[in-house]
């Protein structure tokens, strides 16, 4: 009795570093990874504040983000220089869920946003980015960008409107009737600030603008509260707006601990109280979870494909996406919400010339130094700065150049999808945006791929492969593809008028492939064609095509169905049928 060995391919793990190992890693390269890191977590750490407070949490928890994912998906993923953390694409679809579920339900959806991404590049999703067509990705990119930037006008201008809604309208509402309460001193640090981290690097000072704008914001604020605070008109700041208590200890601002254990359904939910896991949460967060995974793969593998074109590499998506859910199953139980590959942060490794994954491992020891030694002066930056910081990330994601470019030389259609994804996510939701542009892109693909499919009569007379065929042979030309989208209307072309055809030949040498409906619809002609005593001969159809019609019933049949490899062959055929008809 023999036995057989079942082996299950999975992607690997870890690919990134592993590669970077088969080239050979050598004391000079950890010294370029290490710089780079250094880089990369400076700048990571006003970027994760800013987008944790973005999202609706305290600032710790974007940099237990950039601490724990950062490091875990860098060891486990499948890019060598993608650097992880909380990015300004998931505002939009986790600020809701802080409304709805609080911090606890958060964290709950990316746990299980993270199941979903190993799953994926277990089953070998990672080739998702090639099935979003670019419309729908600049679409709700630049909507979201746009909703991020509205949602930090309170801040930079100083206005009191309250706790913020989920719906853009709303919010958009809610912020203009409060501009009355405006305060100077939060619109000036903003805009100062804004000035600074804009015109810094015209300088070429190796320094990341984001650390010399917040500090020279912090020092900013720190002056107009001490000359101006008695009078109220005082600059919120990190400490002022934010507080914690861990360990038995409370503070103001930043705790200035290390991420530790904490189980996020024993968390506050959007009452301040803990969580009830039940079966009924984990239903209500799966909507959620998946759109977290989804785009979340779309993003860190998009990111991995620039860093590709940037270093000249080929990432391994499926293993990429295995880390990256990894980094999002175990960060939420230190506190970290959902993280994903920054395409800016991954940029500024490259720049900063990383050689290998490392590089965002020192990335993340940089935050956790900082957390542990700095937590006190992070509580300095004032708020205003944090949404001038945001301000300049939404403007670089929103790609305003090649929004308008498209806008003036794409297609009609997808300027539509453009339009349409750009709107339904300012208006709704970006998990909606995405459904319908991608669902009207394929739409349109189906509707080009139509337009392509053509049926021809051949001239007899004209075309030498079937020269001297009687008039009771007709020959027709299939190019094109057969789908659901053609096949009924490109078959039904072939219903004859003329009473005299006795055969048709079919040439299909220029199909490339045929569905299901297509093979329906054939059935559907044979069977008509046969019905009126008509003969069918196909020609040119490779043998895969071939094996499914046989498959499907649609086999020889002596004098009234069968294949050929050429238009010569099916010549003489048609010949001996009709001479045979005659005798």
């Amino acid at each position: 009795m023999s036995r057989h060995r079942f082996v299950v391919n999975l992607p690997g793990i870890a690919a990134g570093l592993r590669a970077a190992w088969r080239e050979g890693y050598r004391l000079t390269d950890l010294r370029k990874d290490v710089m780079a890191g250094l880089t990369v977590g400076t700048v990571a750490v006003p970027l994760s504040m800013a987008l944790a407070i973005a999202t609706g949490v305290p600032p710790q928890h974007g940099l237990y983000t950039a601490i724990v994912a950062g490091a875990i998906i860098a060891l486990t993923g499948g890019a060598r220089f993608n650097v992880s953390g909380p990015t300004a694409a998931f505002v939009v679809i986790l600020f809701p869920i802080v409304q709805q579920y609080g911090l606890g339900g958060l964290l709950i959806a990316s746990m299980m946003a993270g199941v979903i991404l190993v799953a994926m590049g277990i089953t070998r999703m990672g080739r998702l980015i090639e099935f979003v067509p670019y419309p729908v990705v600049l679409g709700f990119t630049a909507g979201i960008a746009v909703v991020i930037a509205v949602l930090q006008v309170p801040d930079f201008l100083g206005l009191n409107v309250g706790q913020l809604g989920e719906h853009f309208v709303e919010n958009l509402g809610r912020i203009v009737t409060s501009l009355p309460t405006l305060n100077p001193f939060e619109l000036g640090i903003g805009a100062f600030t804004l000035a600074v981290m804009l015109l810094w690097p015209r300088l070429h000072i190796p320094i990341p603008a984001p650390l010399i704008g917040l500090v020279v914001s912090a020092i900013a604020a720190y002056g107009a509260n001490q000359w101006f605070g008695g009078t109220g008109a005082t600059v919120e700041t990190i400490a002022s707006r934010f507080t914690w208590e861990a360990h038995g200890e409370a503070g103001n601002g930043i705790p200035p601990i290390a991420p530790t254990f904490m189980a996020p359904w024993l968390l506050p939910g959007p009452n301040g109280e803990p969580l009830d896991l039940s079966f009924e949460l984990i239903r209500a967060l799966l909507g959620p979870a998946f759109a977290i995974a989804v785009l979340g793969a779309i993003e860190s593998l998009l990111c991995a494909v620039v860093s590709d074109g940037l270093t000249k590499t080929k990432h391994d998506p499926n293993a990429e996406l295995i880390g990256q859910g990894l980094g999002n199953i175990v960060a939420p139980l230190f506190g970290g919400i959902t993280a994903t590959a920054a395409i800016a942060r991954t940029a500024t490794n490259i720049r900063s010339g990383a050689r290998s994954p490392i590089a965002a491992v020192v990335h993340a020891a940089v935050v956790l130094l900082a957390v542990i030694a700095l937590a006190g002066l992070l509580g300095l930056v004032p708020m205003a700065a944090l949404a001038a910081l945001l301000f300049i990330v939404a403007w670089n994601m929103s790609e305003a150049r090649h929004f308008l470019h498209t806008l003036r030389s794409a297609p009609p259609g997808d300027v539509a999808i453009l339009v349409i994804c750009f709107s339904l996510t300012v208006l709704f939701d970006m998990v909606l945006a995405v459904a319908v542009g991608t669902g009207l892109a394929a739409a349109l693909f189906i509707r080009r791929m139509a337009l392509l499919t053509q049926i021809d009569r051949i001239d007899i007379e004209n075309h030498p492969a079937v020269h001297g065929l009687p008039p009771e042979v007709a020959v027709y030309d299939i190019n094109g593809p057969l789908f659901f989208g053609v096949a009924e209307k490109a078959l039904t072309a072939l219903h004859l008028v003329d009473p005299k055809v006795q055969t048709i030949i079919i040439d299909m040498h220029d199909v490339p492939s045929m569905d299901g409906t297509a093979i329906v619809a054939l059935q559907s002609l044979i069977d008509e064609m046969h019905h009126e005593s008509v003969a069918l001969i196909l020609v040119g159809l490779p043998t895969r095509i071939i094996v499914k019609l046989r498959r499907a019933g649609i086999r020889k049949t002596a004098g009234m169905l069968t294949y050929c490899r050429g238009l010569p062959r099916a010549r003489s055929v048609a010949l001996h049928w009709q001479k045979e008809k005659t005798e």
